[in-house]
C-alpha cells in the first residue's frame, strides 16, 4: 500500500504532478483547513502561486461523526449523500440543525484564519483546490462548488491520495482531478500516511502568514 512520510511530503508529489500540468495562467492554491493547509503550502510554493484556504466542514453521521453524510462551504453551499433520510431515521435531529451547528464552527474558522483580511478574488481565475486526502469526497465538492459560485473559470480538484468514490463524484463537476496515488481499498485518509497529525488552527494561521 502506498503511503507517504507526512503530509509536507505528500504535498510535494503532489505539487510535482501539478507542475507537470503547466497551468496557465499561475492558478489560486486554495488549501482545505485543516489538513489540506500543509499539503497547500507545498503546492504554492512549488508552483510560485498565492495560497489561501477554502473554509468547508463535514457533516457527519450523529454518533459516527467520520461517516459523512454530507458538507458546507463558504458562500452557503450545502452538500447532501443521497439517503440521509434513512440514515438519520433513529438519530431524531434533522439534517439542517445539523448544518447549522457546523455553519458556526465554519465561520469561526473563517475569522480564525482570515480576520479582516478578505478572501482572495476567484472570479475568472483557476483555482486549485488542496486536500490531505479523499475519502468520500463530499467536502471537496462543497469547495468545487463554493468556488463555481464565487466565479472561477477553471478549477482543479487535488490531493496526494483518494478514492475511486471520489474522482467519480468530482470528476463531473471539476474541470480535473488529480491524485498521486488511488488505492483499490480506502478506509480513512490517515491510513496512507506514516505520520498524520492533528493540524490545528495556530499552524493554519502560521502558514497562511508566512506565505503572505
Amino acid at each position: 500500500m502506498r503511503s507517504f512520510v507526512d503530509r509536507r511530503a505528500a504535498g510535494a508529489e503532489l505539487a510535482a504532478l501539478l507542475a507537470a500540468r503547466k497551468l496557465r495562467p499561475v492558478p489560486l492554491v486554495l488549501g482545505l483547513p485543516r489538513g489540506g493547509v500543509p499539503v497547500a503550502r507545498e503546492v504554492a510554493r512549488v508552483l510560485e502561486a498565492p495560497l489561501d484556504v477554502l473554509v468547508v466542514r463535514k457533516i457527519g453521521m450523529p454518533g459516527h461523526e467520520e461517516l459523512a453524510i454530507g458538507a458546507i462551504a463558504t458562500g452557503g453551499v450545502v452538500v447532501r449523500e443521497d439517503g440521509i433520510e434513512r440514515w438519520l431515521a433513529g438519530a431524531q435531529i434533522p439534517f439542517g440543525e445539523l448544518v447549522e451547528r457546523q455553519r458556526h464552527e465554519l465561520e469561526r474558522r473563517e475569522r480564525a484564519y482570515r480576520g479582516d483580511r478578505p478572501p482572495l478574488e476567484l472570479a475568472g481565475r483557476t483555482v486549485v483546490l488542496v486536500d490531505d486526502g479523499l475519502a468520500t469526497g463530499a467536502t471537496m465538492l462543497a469547495a468545487v462548488r463554493a468556488c463555481r459560485q464565487a466565479g472561477a473559470a477553471q478549477v482543479v480538484a487535488a490531493a496526494p491520495v483518494g478514492s475511486s468514490e471520489a474522482r467519480a463524484r468530482l470528476e463531473s463537476e471539476a474541470d480535473e482531478v488529480l491524485l498521486v496515488s488511488e488505492p483499490p481499498y480506502f478506509m480513512a485518509v490517515g491510513q496512507f500516511y506514516e505520520h498524520f497529525d492533528q493540524v490545528d488552527d495556530e499552524e493554519v494561521r502560521a502558514i497562511l502568514a508566512r506565505s503572505r
